[in-house]
């Protein structure tokens, strides 16, 4: 008798552990669905009325019937996590804004020296096919540059030295043009720079023009350290990232406008003066160490910084900017066999243009990328 009480004791406590677990279900599914807004979840009702029907059924059915219910649960929970118009995994992202070429500005710095032997090989190749974008920023005045480009060739009267306070004079009158240009996204660039535009504005549609923007890749594997000049003798460390202008940068209208106290007018070189830093460094120090915007790193952008060799044929055509120099005596360039040989095109940019744009008429006859 004493051991028939204790089965029939343990078979109640079964009983109702398993009651309360069915309706401790029965309240998750509700919960689920009321945060989804009432929407049927993947399996919502059908799960909880096929879990029932195994409870009834016994102890195996019920495991598979747990295990099931929540598969769907966890994959309906999912959709409707996902935001709205998220891609699917390996395709990308919808752009945050329907931009062109025309709203971008690309500032092209060069110097009057190198107008025959840089800047004749850009116009070209890809400046050839972005005229109205594209603005040379140079210091002496050169009639046939006038006939090709126009207006976009701006003398800017600095200095045609590499120092420091002519590299700031230029970068100075690039910031003025470009607010006054009304365009959304200001990206510089200097005339060793190969420019893939078709790219450049797939980049930036991912990126709203109104908000801060800072894009581009740091030739350094730390922050730069500075010292800033308070006045009265007073100094202060200071120590940001900043994208290297020889593979080039792009900032958002947003951003430049925030930028004015600091760089519009005079007020460029006057910052640069404050921390002794070049062009490109006083551009990074105006937009992390003073307005506090992060620089958002892109690898698309090359210089002659680094190894372009490691750049491979394939990848060509994702790259937004390319360069070429000289590294230890030999040549740093895009090694791959092009449409021209080295000794005719010791930059590779007129084989990175064909290969770009096979439809150019001095592009000899190729298999189209």
């Amino acid at each position: 008798m004493l051991m028939s009480s204790y089965k029939k004791t343990a078979v109640s406590v079964a009983s109702a552990a398993c009651v309360c677990l069915l309706l401790l279900l029965l309240v998750a599914v509700q919960h689920h669905r009321a945060q989804v807004g009432d929407a049927p979840a993947a399996g919502g009702d059908a799960g909880a009325r096929s879990l029932l029907q195994d409870a009834a059924r016994g102890g195996e059915r019920t495991k598979k019937g747990f295990s099931a219910y929540f598969t769907k649960l966890t994959r309906g929970r999912r959709e409707v996590e996902r935001p709205a118009g998220s891609p699917a995994t390996g395709t990308d992202p919808p752009p945050a804004e329907d931009i062109s070429a025309e709203d971008i500005f690309i500032a092209v710095k060069t110097t009057k020296k190198f107008h025959q032997s840089r800047l004749s090989l850009l116009l070209d190749t890809w400046i050839s096919r972005n005229m109205q974008q594209t603005y040379i920023f140079t210091d002496g005045e050169d009639v046939e540059l006038k006939k090709k480009i126009g207006s976009h060739a701006i003398n800017t009267n600095c200095s045609a030295a590499h120092s420091r306070q002519a590299l700031s004079c230029k970068m100075a009158v690039e910031y003025d043009k470009f607010i006054e240009s009304g365009k959304k996204w200001f990206c510089h660039v200097d005339d060793d720079n190969y420019v893939n535009v078709r790219t450049l504005v797939k980049h930036l549609s991912q990126y709203p023009h109104t908000q801060d923007m800072y894009i581009g890749k740091p030739s350094l594997d730390r922050p730069i350290e500075a010292t800033e000049r308070l006045g009265d003798n007073k100094m202060k460390p200071v120590n940001f990232w900043f994208a290297t202008g020889g593979a080039g940068f792009c900032v958002s209208r947003g951003l430049a406008l925030k930028m004015s106290p600091w760089a519009s007018g005079g007020h460029f070189m006057n910052t640069a003066e404050k921390i002794r830093l070049p062009d490109d460094c006083t551009v990074g120090y105006i937009i992390e160490s003073v307005l506090g915007v992060p620089l958002t790193r892109s690898n698309l952008f090359h210089s002659h910084l680094e190894n372009l060799q490691q750049v491979s044929r394939s990848e060509i055509h994702k790259q937004i900017t390319l360069s070429y120099g000289m590294f230890e005596n030999k040549s740093n360039i895009i090694n791959f066999k092009g449409a021209f040989p080295v000794e005719e095109d010791p930059s590779r940019f007129r084989s990175v243009h064909c290969l770009l744009h096979p439809d150019t008429p001095w592009c000899p006859p190729q298999v189209a990328f």
